[in-house]
Order: C-alpha cells, then sequence, then structure tokens
C-alpha cells in the first residue's frame, strides 16, 4: 500500500512539474469557458431567459463550472493517447511501479489543476455579478462535487485515450464531448426541447451536476414537480453517476495501459 501511495505521488508531481513548465495550459483550460461565457451570457444571453426570471448569467455560471469538470474528458484522452505515441507509456511499464498508481497519480494531479482553474472561474463570475446565496459550506460541496465529477471524467478519457492509441484521433474523437454539454440544462431548460431528445438532456450527468450545483448556490428555484428523478435529486443523481463513471472506466483504463500492444 505504501509503495502504491509513493509510485502516485510520483507520477503526480511528474504531471504537476509538466504544467508548471507550461503555464499556457492553464490559460488554455480557461479558454472554452470563457469563451462560451461571452457568448452565451452577453451575445445571447439578452434573448434567453432563464427559469424564475433570474438573471441568466447567474443561470449559466454553475453550468459553466460543469463544463470545466466535464473537459477532463478531452485533457486526459489526448494526454494519454500522447503518453502511448511517444514511448512514455512503455518506459512506465518497464519501472517496478504500479499500474493502478501510474493513473490515479496523473489523476490527482489534473484533479489539483482544476481546482486553481476552477477558483479563477469562480472569480470571474463574481466580477460579472454571480452571487453564491446559499453560505459558504453549501457552496464548497458544489465545488466539491464538480471535482468529483472532474476526477470520473479524467478516469473516462485516460480509457478512450487509449482506446484511440493516437494523439491526432484522440484530439479529434474529443470535440464529440461539445455536443454532448450541449444537450443539457447548460445554456438553456430542458423545458423548450423535443419530448425525446429532453428525456436524453435530463439524464445527462451534466444536466444533473448542474442541477445540483444551482440548487447548493442557490442560483435557481427548485425543481419542478413533474421533473424526472435526477433532476429532483441531483446531488444523489450526480455522486451516483460519478461514482458509476469511476467503478467502469477505472480498471478499464488500468487494464488498457497494462496490456496495451500485447
Amino acid at each position: 500500500m505504501n509503495t502504491a501511495i509513493s509510485d502516485a505521488w510520483t507520477l503526480n508531481l511528474r504531471v504537476l512539474l509538466f504544467y508548471r513548465n507550461s503555464p499556457g495550459l492553464v490559460g488554455v483550460s480557461l479558454g472554452a469557458p470563457l469563451a462560451m461565457l461571452v457568448v452565451f451570457g452577453y451575445v445571447l444571453g439578452s434573448a434567453i431567459h432563464a427559469p424564475g426570471g433570474e438573471d441568466y448569467r447567474s443561470y449559466l455560471m454553475p453550468g459553466l463550472f460543469v463544463l470545466i469538470a466535464v473537459n477532463g474528458v478531452m485533457a486526459s484522452m489526448v494526454g494519454a493517447a500522447r503518453d502511448l505515441d511517444r514511448g512514455i507509456t512503455d518506459r512506465l511499464r518497464t519501472l517496478p511501479i504500479s499500474r493502478g498508481a501510474t493513473l490515479l497519480g496523473q489523476a490527482v494531479a489534473d484533479l489539483s489543476v482544476n481546482a486553481v482553474v476552477l477558483v479563477a472561474m469562480v472569480g470571474v463570475g463574481y466580477a460579472v455579478g454571480w452571487r453564491v446565496h446559499e453560505g459558504a459550506g453549501r457552496a464548497l460541496a458544489a465545488l466539491g462535487l464538480i471535482l468529483l465529477l472532474r476526477f470520473a471524467a479524467v478516469w473516462t478519457g485516460f480509457f478512450l485515450g487509449m482506446l484511440c492509441g493516437r494523439e491526432e484521433i484522440a484530439g479529434q474523437a474529443g470535440i464529440l464531448v461539445f455536443p454532448i454539454g450541449m444537450v443539457s440544462n447548460v445554456y438553456v431548460p430542458t423545458a423548450g426541447m423535443p419530448g425525446w431528445l429532453r428525456t436524453v438532456a435530463d439524464w445527462n450527468p451534466i444536466s444533473c451536476a448542474a442541477t445540483a450545483c444551482r440548487s447548493l448556490f442557490g442560483d435557481t428555484v427548485g425543481a419542478a414537480a413533474t421533473s424526472p428523478w435526477p433532476l429532483a435529486h441531483p446531488v444523489p443523481a450526480t455522486l451516483g453517476w460519478s461514482a458509476l463513471l469511476v467503478l467502469v472506466f477505472a480498471p478499464l483504463a488500468v487494464r488498457k495501459f497494462s496490456t496495451h500492444g500485447r
């Protein structure tokens, strides 16, 4: 156990040193949410009505926080495929280290960097008028929920990146995360969507997490009586989705890491 923890810590430092030498990567992680904030919050926001007459940017910000977490799929996909392409994975597998701890260290490092990005995005939210209305305890719970979803997204990306096998393929496949974010309640309520699409959006883990964060931050009115279970109970639903993703993709990623090319 101590050896596995030591291995994970060493791989965690490897990734953090990479970010230290490439600070622009943190800025890039903020780029997409900031672009969405400008486009939807200011360009299109005047034409979009938030539930309960709420200011649209206050409705949008928790969803953007969740998108930062979900973007971990793309980042980890490309990173895992890049390590395969450059032979780093093969070199790591020749070392007497725990296979699971190798990926765990990278996931924890990503979580640390994402926490910094999330704090910066919270500052941006305050700058544009978004506020926390339910106290620091519930706000911290919301941020913790976002980081948990990020952790689950990273494991998903690890497996998909190694499945792609090449950095170029992973980079192109990562774009598919974008429509998943669009078919959710991040930008607009799902009530106006066609029936079948609304069902998909309501059960989307991104919608669950966005609704949970809005509830914990105190940004919107409660769920309607006709809301499906994930939106009526968004916090348990988000915890369940996150646990399911980790339980499914963490073992698959470790197995793929250990057996790739054999």
